[in-house]
């Protein structure tokens, strides 16, 4: 998430320093999505099989390297192609990350508070981002927003080698390259149709043949799985009933949160006239609900169960999104955004403790690095669908409104558009997670204490 937001408020000063066109600035951001969302998969097959540390490890060191790179760009092609090295680092580093989690703490509720700081980290990036993107590039300008990520990522690379233990690689076999080959190709083509029907329409044949590729790919993944002796996709994972239901909940949680990180920026920049920094600044109190409510998380999910905790959070988040359908183009920060920004904070990070804990816990204890990686793609190509869905319905009612309204008229109606939509998706997803509920155990492993060993007489 820090990756996609820490760009998207520095795009206007990136495009005119880099002098990039208008498919060229959409790439910027692309790039990144498309390998990360692509490669996760293959990144967390790689970590149970190389070794999780090896590969965080591995996943750092690109990151950092095209961070560097990247705020280093004097042209387009060697920024996007930058951006595109860092979804591959990026891809390595989350389902590593998670599946360490998962390896070194028990199940208990020590796993329970680790998985709940995993969630305040990665919940409050996308807010995070925001404001470090405004306040660096109003700063020192858009480079340092490379540069900072660039020490960061070195920073956490020395301190990942220093403290994360050595241990084998928990799976043995042969790394499935024919597997990893059709489905990254077959992910990189649906990405890609969606983000650029974004910009030419759902008709456009480009668009279309994608989404062909797409369907191809995946049915020959399915018939390559069948007859490979050590699948990148054991069909042991998705036999467990809480990892397809993490998954399908967290694709649709994903559908509307990167949404939101696109549509809420550019309100309070088109809009309300926020510069890059008050744009950043006004994302504080989302980041700090988001970390509050990680925090909070296991401790709710132990105290009311995961299916109400669940259920709570995402209704929460719809209230939120419901009252910013109400925004105003004559608004103000503090009566259109503030209130809706605490509500979705805690919503969301509540929501992704739990599903990530549900998809994770429910594999294999050796399969925890491709699971890390399974739910990770289905937000980003949630994600991805739900952004290309929900610009076209914004865009659709911007230009309804256009001839009758004036201009922050017209643009405020789409996004109100948006968000009321994206409310209702929520919505139907808790109705979702309580129906799943009914039909199976949801509850993770890290909301149960660990087993204590038996008494000897």
């Amino acid at each position: 998430m820090l990756g996609t937001s820490i760009v998207n408020v520095a795009l206007p000063q990136i495009r005119s320093g880099v002098g990039l066109s208008d498919s060229a600035t959409t790439w910027v951001v692309n790039a990144y999505g498309l390998a990360f969302g692509a490669l996760l998969l293959a990144g967390g097959r790689a970590a149970d099989l190389l070794g999780r540390r090896r590969i965080l490890l591995l996943g750092l060191g690109v990151f950092a390297a095209s961070s560097l790179a990247a705020g280093l760009a004097a042209s387009s092609p060697v920024l996007i192609a930058a951006r595109a090295v860092q979804g591959l680092g990026a891809a390595a580093i989350a389902p590593a990350a998670l599946a360490l989690v998962m390896e070194v703490f028990p199940p208990g509720p020590g796993r329970g508070k680790a998985l709940g700081v995993w969630g305040a980290v990665s919940g409050a990036g996308g807010a995070a981002g925001v404001l470090l993107g405004g306040v660096l590039t109003q700063a020192w300008g858009w480079p340092w927003i490379f540069y900072t990520v660039a020490i960061g990522t070195i920073l956490v690379l020395a301190a990942a080698a220093a403290s994360v233990p050595r241990a084998p690689a928990p799976v043995s076999g042969r790394f499935d390259l024919l597997g990893t080959a059709t489905v990254t190709v077959a992910l990189t083509a649906l990405v890609w149709g969606l983000t650029t029907a974004r910009r030419t329409g759902w008709s456009d044949p480009s668009v279309l043949g994608s989404f062909a590729v797409t369907a191809s790919l995946f049915a020959a993944f399915v018939l390559v799985e069948r007859r490979h002796p050590h699948p990148l996709l054991p069909p042991r994972v998705l036999r467990t009933g809480r990892v397809a239901a993490g998954n399908v909940l967290m694709a649709l949680l994903g559908s509307v949160w990167i949404a939101l990180f696109f549509f809420l920026p550019l309100y309070q920049q088109q809009v309300l006239g926020d510069s890059p920094l008050a744009t950043g600044l006004g994302q504080l109190p989302l980041a700090f609900a988001n970390m509050l409510g990680s925090t909070l998380a296991p401790r709710i999910s132990r105290r009311i169960g995961a299916t109400a905790s669940v259920t709570g959070a995402l209704l929460t988040e719809a209230a939120g999104l419901l009252w910013l359908s109400r925004i105003s183009a004559h608004g103000s920060y503090a009566v259109d955004v503030l209130g809706p920004s605490i509500l979705i904070g805690l919503g969301l990070s509540i929501a992704f403790v739990q599903l990530t804990a549900l998809s994770v816990e429910g594999a294999p204890v050796q399969d925890a690095g491709l699971a890390g990686g399974l739910v990770n793609t289905t937000r980003q190509v949630g994600g991805a669908i739900g952004l290309a869905v929900l610009a076209t319905l914004a865009g659709t009612a911007t230009a309804h409104a256009a001839p009758h309204q004036p201009h922050l008229e017209a643009l405020t109606a789409g996004y109100r558009t948006a968000f009321a939509i994206s409310s209702a998706v929520l919505a139907a997803t808790a109705a979702l997670a309580l129906g799943l509920s009914r039909r199976r155990t949801v509850t993770p492993a890290s909301d149960r204490p660990a087993p204590q060993p038996a008494a000897h007489h």
